[in-house]
């Protein structure tokens, strides 16, 4: 099989902890668990049985995720990996060659790379940058063929931090129910708005709806490495038995952990905590952005962990991001990884002080370009 290479993650991987300054992070800052869970909790999971957890997810987890989405039983419910598990077991076990799939670009190109591999047409539809991101809806229209399988969108948004408006969500989906289209919903970065309103999910708006989300986003524990899939019962189905064939079951100490940061009482808490970090930065980077105004200029995001800045340089995203890596040890993410050039993406999730550290500077690196042009 010729897999497709997945240039952000490579990215990440080689890099994210070589550098001074870590601004390619999409997450929040990371939680301890003794910042969510008493004392008390402590000494019941000092004395857990380390041996596997159920295979599909703890019942108590799944039922707790399940009270999530309206309408769902732990049946519909399948406890991955991280999300990135449960995007995969989902396109391995619905897509086939010869189906075509739209997605949503920009994007975190997994399922973008997955279908690829799979020998799957990938057809795409855009997020409009001068019309502040709007989605181009007729373009989706116009791309689904008989041979559509799948629509798969990611909401919140990332890299944009772009929401739908409830007129899009609805036109979204009569689309897919028209067509009979199974409709896909990357909502990891739910509850990470930089309001107070959590982000409506597309579940329950179509018999033929998936979601995947998990905690590694939002919630500021990707170290738990669990994730989610809601589906009908036969997707979930068939996605266990792709799961069979990956990572068996999620960690039981992330199962447990899982469970309890989900509680109804502590939930509210963690995003809490997510949406005051996130509120802060952007704050910063917005007063940021107004000072380098001729080079650079964005749509503040409306929910996530990052954003997404255009720039004016005569460099394109791969260069620049290379470029500000070896000059100035800051690592950013750029945009041709998520699907659109002369763009690169910076997490908001970040200690305070790290994004102001790396601000100052991709300052410098700004300011050294712009003389260095200037002169020529």
């Amino acid at each position: 099989m010729n897999i497709q290479p997945f240039a952000l993650e490579r990215l990440l991987s080689v890099w994210e902890n070589r550098v001074e300054i870590n601004l390619s992070e999409s997450g929040l800052q990371p939680l301890s668990p003794s910042e969510f869970l008493a004392p008390s909790t402590w000494e019941k999971m000092f004395h857990l049985p380390l041996g596997y957890a159920q295979a599909n997810g703890l019942d108590e987890l799944r039922q707790t995720i399940s009270s999530l989405y309206p309408g769902t039983s732990p049946e519909n419910i399948l406890v991955t990996n991280g999300s990135s598990e449960a995007n995969f077991v989902l396109a391995w076990s619905l897509l086939e060659p010869g189906d075509e799939i739209i997605i949503m670009m920009p994007n975190y190109l997994q399922i973008w790379g997955i279908a690829r591999t799979l020998q799957v047409t990938v057809k795409e539809f855009y997020l409009q940058p001068e019309n502040k991101w709007r989605p181009d809806l007729e373009k989706l229209a116009d791309s689904i063929t008989e041979r559509t399988k799948l629509i798969s969108v990611c909401h919140p948004n990332n890299p944009t931090g772009m929401v739908f408006q409830p007129e899009e969500m609805e036109k979204i989906i009569s689309l897919a129910q028209a067509n009979q289209i199974w409709l896909h919903s990357d909502e990891v970065y739910r509850g990470a708005e930089l309001t107070e309103k959590e982000t409506p999910s597309f579940w329950g708006k179509y018999e033929r709806v998936i979601v995947t989300a998990g905690l590694s986003k939002a919630y500021g524990l990707a170290g738990l490495r669990l994730g989610w899939l809601v589906a009908p019962e036969i997707i979930i189905s068939r996605a266990w038995e792709a799961h069979d064939y990956t990572c068996i079951t999620a960690g039981t100490l992330s199962n447990h952990l899982a469970l309890l940061a989900l509680q109804p009482e502590i939930r509210p808490k963690i995003l809490s905590r997510s949406r005051q970090i996130l509120q802060r930065n952007l704050q910063i980077l917005t007063s940021w952005v107004e000072e380098h105004a001729d080079v650079l200029d964005f749509i503040p995001p409306q929910a996530g962990g990052v954003a997404f800045l255009h720039y004016h340089l005569p460099l394109n995203s791969t260069q620049l991001v290379e470029q500000l890596r070896d000059e100035k040890s800051v690592l950013v993410v750029p945009g041709e990884s998520l699907g659109l050039d002369k763009f690169f993406r910076l997490g908001l999730g970040v200690e305070t002080s790290v994004l102001q550290e790396g601000l100052q500077r991709i300052g410098e690196f700004i300011r050294h370009r712009k003389n260095t042009r200037s002169q020529d």
